[in-house]
């Protein structure tokens, strides 16, 4: 897919130009932060898929704003299902929509969901193919919070840990997987704070 047809689905879904500049940007630093990571992906991996994975991965937090422009911070795990739903109704193809299903977290089981109760269908919403899984790690260097931010992976790693010692385990299989991004570089890059 053209980044530029991607970057016109954000501008078609995004309510405000603030909601815009955060979500699009943060998708082209996941994209750099999976550049970086590329290598440890191997030859075989789709290089444009997971470019296009990266660019519209949180698409779906658009449906998460009201009309004063506010974010809904209690349903925000719902954005990965919102930008499938999206993704589907713009006819993409099922492999480009589960970028945005299953990139939360290091994944969700149908038994996070359950015991968690979270507002999800209840179903495993897991990153299967290499493209998934490097999209959704990559996703874990940087945050949408204000002021934005870059994670290290030992931080991380602290922060995933009050989901339970599996969730570490399953992050730092991606780390063994994928390696770990220069994340003072990217910062110092995009002008983010990091650690």
């Amino acid at each position: 897919m053209r980044t530029e047809d991607i970057r016109a689905l954000h501008e078609k879904y995004a309510p405000t130009q603030e909601a815009f500049d955060l979500v699009y940007t943060h998708c082209e630093i996941v994209w750099s932060v999976a550049q970086n990571l590329i290598d440890g992906a191997g030859p075989q991996v789709d290089v444009d898929l997971v470019r296009t994975g990266c660019l519209l991965h949180d698409i779906g937090v658009y449906h998460l704003y009201d009309a004063q422009g506010h974010l809904d911070h209690k349903n925000y795990v719902r954005h990965g299902v919102l930008g499938h739903e999206i993704l589907s109704k713009e006819n993409l193809p099922e492999r480009v929509c589960r970028f945005c299903s299953c990139h939360t977290g290091v994944g969700l089981t149908r038994a996070d969901i359950l015991t968690q109760g979270l507002p999800l269908p209840p179903r495993d919403y897991l990153a299967d193919s290499m493209e998934e899984r490097l999209v959704m790690y990559a996703d874990k260097f940087h945050s949408k919070t204000s002021p934005p931010r870059f994670w290290t992976a030992s931080t991380y790693a602290r922060h995933i840990g009050r989901f339970g010692s599996a969730k570490v385990e399953a992050f730092d299989a991606l780390r063994a997987e994928f390696g770990e991004p220069d994340v003072a570089v990217l910062a110092a890059r995009f002008g983010h704070r990091w650690g």
